[in-house]
């Protein structure tokens, strides 16, 4: 690993635990096991390891969870939806650097206005806007039911959402809300799926 992603890893660490205020550059170099002006021939500062971070955890989510302009292959049915659907959940449930960025973000949506749309994007409209254009396809090829589908695919995400933002605080409770976001997508499916 190089230093530079040492420094990035580090600093992700630093900033989900003690917030970005929280943490200074200082104390990021001596994570990384170097003097904080060797910091500086990698990074500007604080700010340009902040930008950095975003910009991979962005690239990331894109390539494994997808994005309104990614969405990726259609499902044929309810399981490969269901199928398709729990492997994007697990992968923001699990994946470290994501669990680590979604903490940060949700600390510092408060105190930083990009930071504010950064969570918003990826927490709510932009899985919506994702899901409501893979359920439009659906709809077209006849597997859901004619609705509107920002509708279905706000009911779908948002207890998603909720449930994820559990398991971040109550990790210990993974495994029992794994089981409820898929009983949940599954209800879902039951309700608004053509058999």
């Amino acid at each position: 690993m190089s230093t530079k992603d040492k420094i990035l890893g580090e600093a992700l660490t630093l900033f989900s635990e003690n917030g970005y205020d929280g943490t200074g550059v200082e104390q990021i170099a001596e994570k990384v096991g170097i003097k904080a002006p060797s910091l500086y021939k990698h990074f500007k500062g604080k700010e340009d390891i902040l930008n950095a971070l975003i910009d991979n955890a962005e690239a990331r989510y894109e390539e494994y969870f997808g994005s309104e302009q990614h969405i990726g292959k259609i499902p044929e049915s309810s399981e490969e939806f269901i199928d398709v659907t729990m492997e994007r959940v697990l992968f923001t449930m699990r994946d470290p650097m994501i669990r680590k960025i979604r903490k940060f973000l949700v600390q510092e949506q408060f105190r930083n206005d990009r930071l504010a749309a950064i969570t918003t994007r990826h927490q709510l409209e932009g899985v919506q806007k994702m899901y409501t254009r893979i359920i439009e396809s659906m709809t077209e090829k006849g597997l859901f039911i004619k609705d509107d589908p920002a509708l279905l695919a706000n009911e779908l995400t948002a207890q998603v959402v909720l449930l994820i933002a559990k398991a971040d605080r109550q990790p210990q409770l993974e495994k029992e809300i794994t089981d409820s976001i898929e009983r949940h997508i599954r209800h879902f499916c039951d309700v608004y799926m053509r058999a």
